[in-house]
């Protein structure tokens, strides 16, 4: 008796399917199952698939992939559908693939195998799915969706295991989980769950030729499936005894593999029988591909974080030894996205004389180019400080010095390198000399943003300094340097762009947001750290990824950020106790006259001073008085205006007082300007809205000054509650 009578017996029949040639072959049994008249017959491919259901169609194709990739065999279940879109019956498919590659390299498969009708005819119903394999299908999809979805958003190893650990596979999920990586010739475990601490000692270092089924999978990159335990000591019986104390029943080994290259292996263990069906196979293939990735991209990412964190760390200083009568703090904040590596750094340079200097500055860009000339200026800038030359000396050198790297490079270029690499990059950046004895800082500014103080009744002000272009644009740069004094008790705060401008702020709102977190009373009583933690939290917020609520990571550029306190009544050091009484606030400026621009410096700072006034048209006033009498003296003498500006009292019944001093002996006079003329008003204005003012000469120039006493109410109102008997 013939094969093909014993098969046709039992309603089975075999066919062959062509991939290369497009053509299936099939006897009379299964051309009958298929709908076609029983007879042997050689039909095109899209006869045969207008046959099957269209979904059972797509998923044949994953499972024959599935096969020819695993050497395994590629079962499935098909609807043979008649013309009429009804199903006539359903048939189990069971099928070798046998690869064939073509001489062009395509690789083509045959399919060998039976077509066996199975106890689910359901004749006269339309083509919709059986509740069984709907669910089945519908909970198969979500499942590898939400984990191909969690896996994604897992952003460490650690996170990595965790979300396999958790996953709930349908009808089939593992009780036992373990996670091999390959190093050189040796194999590991990165990671298990459902295992007692201990017990993967013996599995932790391993070579890839013991005949255990996690090496055999790395070495072969092919699945293996151990459906028995049978099966497993039948085919590794020399580490069967490390399994079989386990207690499971069934087990997967899956190869992890990432653009061609195993990197490992996933072992899903069952203390229920698994039959590793084509789905369930599907399933765990699927799931091993995604976790493969996963991996890799947490590898990837932590390999990236090491060296973001070891480069920063080498290049960002410690702030040394404490300074008698001074506190330093300082923090840096690497941007939220690339490596995390930029330009920003901040230094502490002991001084020959005893001094030290605070260095801040920020190279354009955050990437490697700009974190590896952040660490060569930062070397310039520590010798030649180191070397006694003074501060504008300090910053015209490291101007030379990284204008000096930008044209060795052009000159080093070829040209078929990265034009944006090679491109010159400049630098902002602030020096400052301090002396802790008598607190005296001198100050050169390279294009960086002002410092900021706060007074010792914790009013913060933007000290306005002189400065020079960043260094880089042009070798042979001037910084001119600004000289003051950090009075006992007052706090000044150094910081890169990155603290102000984050979030869509602007220099002028940066400023007001960080002066809000400085000024605050809870942050006044807190140590130095803690005010720069509370500084950086400010500009960041919350991580969006942990903590709901309205502030999110906004961490567009870096952040560097120095606080120096001197010790002193109300200083916010975390040991000392505030002043009995509210201190006088004072600001002093000089204006020179080749630079006239820094009496807008000079306005600011008025009304930095009197931000917290109550009547908001006296602060106009002063501010209006304080440009006329600095004028004045840049048009009407030879030499420099210098500003004192000094508030006192308490809040609501302050005193301002502020005096412009010069060198020339000429006393100001009223004039009679008449409707056209442009100046001659700036008596006439200081004798209108001052309470008091005059002029004081002194044995080389003289003084001019004002007085405003703080009105708790505008000027109309006051007028109003005064009564008949005052003006």
């Amino acid at each position: 008796m013939r094969t093909e009578d014993v098969l046709a017996a039992i309603a089975t029949g075999l066919w062959r399917w062509d991939n290369a040639s497009g053509t299936v072959t099939l006897d009379g049994e299964a051309a009958r199952l298929l709908g076609l008249p029983a007879e042997p017959v050689e039909l095109p491919e899209v006869a045969v698939r207008s046959r099957f259901h269209p979904v059972d169609w797509n998923e044949i194709n994953g499972i024959v992939n599935l096969a020819v990739a695993e050497g395994t065999l590629a079962e499935a279940r098909l609807r043979i559908m008649d013309e009429d879109g009804r199903v006539l019956r359903t048939v189990r498919s069971r099928s070798k693939p046998l690869a064939n590659v073509t001489p062009e390299g395509r690789q083509d498969y045959q399919l060998i195998g039976t077509i066996q009708e199975i106890a689910e005819p359901q004749p006269g119903t339309t083509a919709a799915h059986t509740p069984i394999t709907g669910d089945w299908r519908r909970s198969r999809e979500a499942f590898l969706l939400d984990a191909g979805r969690a896996l994604a958003e897992a952003r460490s190893t650690a996170e990595v295991l965790r979300v396999a650990a958790s996953l709930s596979m349908p009808g089939f999920s593992p009780d036992g989980l373990a996670v091999f990586g390959v190093a050189g010739e040796r194999l590991s475990i990165i990671g298990h769950h459902g295992h007692l601490p201990g017990d993967e000692v013996p599995f932790s270092d391993m070579r890839l030729d013991t005949d255990y089924p996690a090496a055999e999978v790395v070495r072969t990159g092919r699945a293996i499936y151990l459906p028995t335990p049978e099966e497993y000591k039948r085919r590794f019986p020399a580490t069967w005894p490390l399994a079989q104390r386990f207690g499971r029943i069934s087990w997967a080994y899956l190869p992890l593999i990432v653009a061609g290259r195993t990197m490992g292996a996933w072992m899903a263990a069952f203390k229920h029988p698994v039959s590793f069906s084509p789905d369930e196979r599907s399933v765990l293939t699927t799931v091993a591909r995604m976790l493969a990735q996963a991996l890799q991209r947490a590898g990837v990412a932590e390999s990236e974080k090491e060296l973001a964190t070891g480069l920063q760390r080498s290049m960002m200083p410690t702030l040394g030894p404490s300074i008698p009568g001074m506190r330093v703090a300082a923090r840096y904040v690497p941007t939220g996205g690339g490596l995390q590596v930029g330009g920003d750094w901040y230094d502490m340079i002991p001084l020959p004389s005893g001094r030290f200097a605070l260095v801040i500055g920020d190279v354009q860009g955050h990437d490697v180019r700009a974190a590896g000339l952040m660490g060569q200026l930062r070397i310039a800038v520590r010798a030649y400080a180191s070397e006694g030359h003074r501060p504008d000396a300090v910053l015209s050198r490291a101007s030379r010095f990284l204008a000096g790297l930008h044209a060795s490079s052009e000159e080093e270029a070829e040209p078929y390198d990265d034009a944006d690499f090679r491109s010159p990059r400049f630098a902002t950046c602030l020096y400052v000399e301090c002396d802790p004895e008598t607190g005296v800082l001198e100050v050169a500014r390279a294009g960086h943003p002002d410092p900021a103080v706060r007074m010792t009744d914790g009013t913060v002000l933007m000290r306005s300094t002189a400065g020079g272009l960043p260094l880089g644009i042009i070798p042979d740069t001037d910084y001119p340097t600004t000289r003051f004094t950090l009075e006992p008790g007052e706090m000044m705060m150094l910081c890169t762009d990155g603290l102000i401008e984050t979030g869509g702020h602007d220099l002028d709102t940066g400023w007001a947001r960080l002066r809000e977190v400085l000024e605050g009373e809870t942050h006044r009583a807190e140590s130095l750290d803690k005010l720069a933690d509370a500084l950086v939290a400010a500009v960041h917020g919350p991580s969006s990824h942990h903590t709901t609520g309205p502030l999110a990571d906004r961490r567009e550029d870096d952040i560097a950020v120095v606080l120096l306190c001197r010790e002193g009544p109300g200083c916010g050091c975390g040991d000392s106790v505030a002043h009995p009484s509210r201190p006088a606030r004072r600001t002093m400026l000089t204006v020179a006259q080749a630079e006239p621009e820094r009496i807008a410096g000079a306005r600011r700072q008025i009304r930095e001073l009197l931000h917290d006034w109550a009547d908001a048209e006296q602060v106009d006033s002063a501010v209006l008085m304080v440009s006329e009498m600095l004028t004045n003296v840049l048009m009407h003498t030879d030499g420099d205006a210098m500003l004192l500006a000094e508030a006192s009292g308490e809040l609501g019944a302050r005193r301002l007082r502020v005096e412009v001093a010069d060198g020339s002996d000429e006393l100001p006079h009223k004039r009679q300007p008449g409707e056209m003329a442009s100046s001659g008003r700036g008596v006439l204005l200081t004798e209108m809205l001052a309470d008091t003012w005059g002029v004081d000469p002194r044995g080389e120039g003289k003084s001019i000054w004002f007085e405003l006493y703080e009105r708790s109410k505008p000027a109309e109102d006051a007028t109003t509650d005064a009564g008949p008997d005052r003006p």
